[in-house]
Parts: C-alpha cells; sequence; structure tokens
C-alpha cells in the first residue's frame, strides 16, 4: 500500500499511516481541519495563529469529540506571552504534539515533556535547528523560503533540509512548497521523516477559509504569492521583522507595498474596513509558492490521497 511505501521510523513511531503534518495555519487549520488530516491518516493540528487565545482554542477542539486518532496544536511564541492561559490550555487538551514557533525562549519544552507531550518547532537555519535540538525539542519544521504564511526567506526548502538532516540527530518535516506527489517524494528521498503541509491544503473544504478565499487560491499561479510585512504593520501585530508573510497579492498589496515601512493611516482605516467587511481585494490570503498546484476545492482526504500515492509510485 502507498501508506507502507511512506512511512517513515518517525510517523511509524508516532502511530501515523501517512508521514504528512498540516501545518496549524491560523484561520485555516480548525478543529474539523485536523479532524480530517488525522482521519486521512496524517498528524492533525489545529492552528492558534496572531489571534489564538483559550477561548478561540476551546471552540476548535470541541470538533474533535470522538475523533479516532491523535491531534496537535500549532501555537505562535509571541501570543502565548500575551495570552498567558493559551500555552496551559493547549497542554490541559492532551494533544500528541504541540509546535511554538517564531521565538528564541525554548522553556516551553520542559512544561510539554512534564505532560508526556512532544515538543516541535519550525527552524529556519541550521543554527535554528541545533538550538532547538540542545533545548529538548523532539521533531524539528524545516521551513524554506517558498512556505507560505510568515517564516524567514533566506534559504529554499531543500538545501535547509539536507543541512539540517545531515547534522542535526532529531527527526526532521520538510516544510515550504510542498505541494505535489514530486515534491513529497524529494523530501522523503532527501531524509525528511515526514511533511508538514500547508498550502496545498489550505483551500480544502475542511479549512476555515471563506469561499473566495478558496476560490482566489485556485485561481492563483506560484508567482502571485508575494512576501511582505504590510498586513502585519497595518494591523499593528508585534511579528518579528524577519518573519515576513508570503501571500497572494491583491489590490491591498499592489497600492501599500512599497509604502510598508511608512504606511499611512488612510492604509490601516482600508484595511480595517475590508476586514470588517470581508472585501476580498484587501483581506490578506496565506499562500506559499505552491499555490499553482491547487485546481480546484476537494476535501482533505482527496488530497492527500493523491500526493501519497503519487509520491509512493514514484519512489
Amino acid at each position: 500500500m502507498p501508506e507502507a511505501v511512506l512511512s517513515t521510523a518517525w510517523s511509524r513511531a508516532i502511530g501515523l499511516r501517512l508521514p504528512v503534518v498540516n501545518a496549524p495555519m491560523g484561520g485555516v487549520a480548525g478543529g474539523r481541519f485536523a479532524a480530517a488530516v488525522t482521519r486521512a491518516g496524517g498528524l492533525g493540528m489545529i492552528g492558534m495563529g496572531g489571534a489564538g487565545s483559550p477561548a478561540a482554542l476551546a471552540a476548535e477542539l470541541a470538533h474533535l469529540d470522538g475523533l479516532p486518532g491523535s491531534f496537535g496544536i500549532g501555537l505562535v511564541d509571541w501570543v502565548i506571552r500575551k495570552e498567558s492561559g493559551l500555552l496551559p490550555a493547549a497542554i490541559a487538551a492532551g494533544p500528541a504534539l504541540i509546535s511554538v514557533s517564531f521565538g528564541t525562549d525554548l522553556s516551553w519544552v520542559g512544561q510539554l515533556h512534564e505532560a508526556g507531550i512532544l515538543a516541535a518547532t519550525q527552524v529556519f537555519s541550521l543554527e535554528d535547528a541545533h538550538r532547538a535540538a540542545d533545548a529538548g525539542v523532539d521533531v524539528l519544521v524545516a521551513r524554506g523560503l517558498e512556505g507560505g504564511g510568515h517564516g524567514a526567506v533566506e534559504v529554499a526548502t531543500l538545501p535547509l533540509l539536507e543541512s539540517i538532516v545531515r547534522q542535526v540527530p532529531v527527526p526532521v518535516l520538510a516544510a515550504g512548497g510542498i505541494a505535489t506527489p514530486r515534491d513529497l517524494a524529494v523530501a522523503l528521498a532527501a531524509g525528511a521523516s515526514g511533511a508538514w503541509l500547508g498550502t496545498c491544503l489550505a483551500a480544502c473544504t475542511e479549512s476555515l477559509l471563506a469561499e473566495p478565499e478558496r476560490q482566489a487560491m485556485v485561481a492563483a499561479r506560484g508567482g502571485d504569492a508575494v512576501v511582505t510585512r504590510l498586513f502585519d504593520v497595518a494591523k499593528g501585530l508585534p511579528w518579528p521583522a524577519h518573519f515576513p508573510a508570503r501571500l497572494l497579492r491583491n489590490a491591498f498589496t499592489d497600492r501599500w507595498s512599497e509604502r510598508t515601512d511608512e504606511l499611512p493611516d488612510q492604509a490601516r482605516a482600508e484595511l480595517r474596513a475590508g476586514l470588517e467587511t470581508g472585501d476580498h481585494d484587501i483581506v490578506p490570503v496565506y499562500a506559499g509558492t505552491g499555490v499553482g498546484a491547487i485546481t480546484e476545492v476537494r476535501p482533505v482526504a482527496q488530497v492527500l490521497d493523491e500526493l501519497c500515492s503519487g509520491a509512493a509510485k514514484l519512489l
């Protein structure tokens, strides 16, 4: 079976049929989405992005009732500093794995281990990987510049993955630009213990995206995914400057991206109004360079079956 061909030591150890984990995308990866990934054989992750809170997490966890399998929760470092109850709530939910990314304080790793929960974090360089491994992180996510959403944009996925796999003795998941069976096969052949999938699943029927946002992803091509800090600056969010976001260009980015460092109040007001009304010429749609591989809106299980069976044939 394709699952047997694609299994890795890491995926077998945590009881997965497929060596895939969905990226815990804020505003995309809710409880229903995570449940669909787990039922399909991967590890479903609930994403608590910049708007994460204990209440938001509780609402998404409710969709996991009766889930026959493991799940995970993904958190953002600066958000758990702001929402002091979020990490304890995530631990209390009893997931198999919790990821915390985009920070340098790794003291949370010990808290997870005390609760019997695996720790993961996204890394963007070999130095990041060594630091995380030394702190006891159980699985590293090598996120390359092709990925959608926030992340460093200095190193591409494959060279980043290969350097970490070669030098750091911790399981590594490949992230960024993995959108086709060939992409997945290459990542596994390069030594990844699995894939951390974002963009290729974001438009699926179970995600939290609104239908116009799904259709924007279907219509987009890889070159439509641009890197900018525009929305973080306009919203006043404390994302570190070295973690810009890759998202689909739209009328708002065309108008204001070149003025991000001196953004006028007019742009901020325009964004607030667009978010309130759901204006999809203004609302951000986060996507990586693999967005061109999305040709229709489909269920998670169908996308994962095609991705994994295709990779198995190639391998």
